[in-house]
């Protein structure tokens, strides 16, 4: 199994990203897929969440109606575009998947992670 996140780097505040995360050894369409992100001497926090057919979205509330998660099953990858950066989105961003199929929160319920990759958002 393994998930590899890209498309993380240096924005300016209220830039966008684009980051992908491409799964392969797992049927990646059974899975819902999560977004988390760590900050500096923070916990790991929800970001956002996909079901495995691509609805069913959830979002922390301090990224909704600024952040978009997406999937293709076909390419076995799933995005999250991020609008309007603000410098507290900086953090190093997971994807992560769950085979509970529906989207959910709790960092528990995801078996597999990948490495993560840096955001970093400057005022």
């Amino acid at each position: 199994v393994q998930l590899v996140e890209s498309g993380g780097g240096l924005v300016q505040a209220g830039g966008s990203l684009r980051l992908s995360c491409a799964a392969s050894g797992f049927t990646f369409s059974n899975y819902a897929m999560g977004w988390f992100r760590q900050a500096p001497g923070k916990e790991r926090e929800f970001v956002a969440a996909t079901r495995w057919s691509g609805g069913g979205t959830r979002y922390a509330v301090s990224v909704k109606g600024r952040f978009t998660i997406s999937r293709d099953n076909a390419k076995n990858t799933v995005y999250l575009q991020m609008n309007s950066l603000k410098p507290e989105a900086t953090a190093v961003y997971y994807c992560a998947a769950d085979y509970q199929r529906e989207a959910t929160i709790p960092m528990g319920e995801y078996a597999y992670w990948g490495p993560g990759t840096q955001v970093t958002v400057s005022s």
